[in-house]
């Protein structure tokens, strides 16, 4: 038998007892089978870096009260957007820039569109005329899915000494 699944919505000041718990521990299901590489296991950084950031906005699929998946981010400080180090031109006056820096679902719940449900309703309300995310050059089949959801790849870069080199895909909300 097949549950609905059920998305909660939390902003920077909603975030309820055992939240950043629950994102790490999804964040392990998540990639249980990379947890040796070291960029992996500083997750809880990054959860505690984007919590604390303002206009911080996360989505929460729930299979019961089973967490299945996140997708989370915030608003960009205008001139520090990721796209300004590549070649893509913003319509003008078009530069307020929302990040999309976590998507993912725990391996037992994938393939049941929960990634597409998550992404769209963590951006279904926002203001900002771009998103922008980060996906892993070795990952095509993800860059494929968020080009899918309207992201064109703009350029590379590497944010950490030890992290992978990203593709900077944007995607204009309101075309």
């Amino acid at each position: 038998m097949t549950r609905a699944i059920d998305l909660r919505h939390y902003g920077r000041g909603s975030l309820p007892a055992g939240f950043r718990q629950m994102l790490i521990d999804v964040h392990a299901d998540a990639y249980a089978d990379a947890m040796d590489d070291a960029f992996n296991r500083r997750f809880p950084w990054f959860v505690d870096h984007w919590s604390g950031t303002d206009g911080f906005t996360c989505v929460v699929a729930f299979d019961a009260d089973e967490p299945t998946g996140f997708a989370y981010g915030a608003l960009l400080q205008p001139g520090r957007e990721w796209w300004r180090s590549t070649d893509f031109e913003p319509d003008e006056g078009s530069t307020a820039t929302y990040a999309v820096s976590e998507v993912m679902v725990r391996p037992r719940w994938r393939k049941q569109g929960i990634s597409d449900r998550l992404h769209e309703a963590l951006l279904k309300e926002r203001g900002e005329d771009l998103a922008v995310l980060l996906v892993d050059v070795t990952h095509p089949k993800v860059r494929k899915l968020y080009e899918t959801w309207g992201y064109e790849k703009v350029g590379e870069r590497q944010p950490f000494a030890d992290s992978p080199v990203y593709a900077v895909m944007v995607k204009r909300l309101h075309p």
